[in-house]
């Protein structure tokens, strides 16, 4: 009997050393935690030194807004002269912002003095509407030497034409206000134009008159004396004052059957 009780102590005694071999394992995992610390500290420092720059990448952004404004606005300034094709010659007198179905549209303030009319244009519109700036001087010597030119009128209805002309007119274009100008100019020695036709003349003279005017720093008065003078010259209004001259009658310029563009449409022609 005793020997029986003598062998579970001695498990006993093996069993205490197994269980203390875990304990001595913990120990040594403890030593890792230590060098950890120092080394998440470090990059803690990392964040900061990149927010340094974000902050100044961030202040060029109103420099795009600029651009977009100068691209809107197409190099337009307050108090400059341009050129709104469907009322001619005009001067930006500012340009302000206003709050339209809850959208902020910035504006040309457009005043038209002869007219006695104030128009608001949206800077982003410019390029649609045909807004441009004054020609320059090269460009307006060339309008007027188109003055000097044969007269060129086609052969067909006059409300057709009529609609090709008002077309010119409206366009902005300096030489094709020019040429209508030219193509229903009529001098003392020739028939006088029809009501419809004289009032397409006055319109384009007008415009054209109005910006010659603004680009040579002359009178309205002056620029229409200059376009005349050189209407004067055109080959056709030559012949005809040289003939009304020598007592042969007057001369209608567009009923020259020598002229190879057509131009045989007299003014009784046009009233029909």
């Amino acid at each position: 009997m005793p020997n029986k009780t003598a062998k579970p102590a001695a498990k006993a005694t093996v069993a205490k050393p197994a269980a203390a071999k875990p304990a001595v394992a913990k120990a040594p995992a403890a030593k890792p935690v230590a060098p950890k610390a120092p080394v998440a500290a470090a990059p803690a420092k990392a964040p900061v030194a990149a927010a340094k720059p974000a902050v100044k990448a961030a202040a060029p952004a109103p420099k795009v807004e600029e651009k977009k404004v100068v691209t809107q606005r197409q190099g337009f300034k307050a108090n400059e002269f341009v050129v709104y094709p469907a009322h001619g010659v005009g001067q930006i007198l500012a340009i302000e912002e206003q709050e339209i179905a809850g959208a902020k549209l910035e504006l040309f303030v457009i005043n038209f003095i002869k007219d006695k009319m104030t128009l608001r244009v949206p800077t982003a519109k410019v390029a649609n509407v045909g807004m441009r700036k004054l020609s320059e001087p090269a460009l307006v010597k060339k309008a007027l030497e188109t003055l000097k030119g044969r007269a060129r009128v086609k052969r067909t209805m006059w409300s057709r034409r009529a609609q090709e002309y008002e077309a010119k007119i409206n366009s902005g274009d300096i030489v094709a206000i020019a040429e209508v100008v030219r193509d229903l100019y009529r001098s003392e020695s020739q028939p006088e134009q029809s009501y419809s036709e004289r009032q397409l003349y006055e319109a384009a003279l007008d415009r054209l008159s109005r910006e010659i005017a603004v680009v040579q720093h002359s009178t309205e008065t002056e620029a229409v004396k200059e376009i005349e003078a050189q209407l004067a010259k055109s080959p056709r209004r030559a012949n005809a004052k040289a003939e009304a001259a020598d007592g042969e009658g007057e001369a209608d310029a567009e009923g020259d059957t020598d002229d190879t563009d057509g131009d045989d449409t007299t003014v009784a022609d046009e009233a029909a």
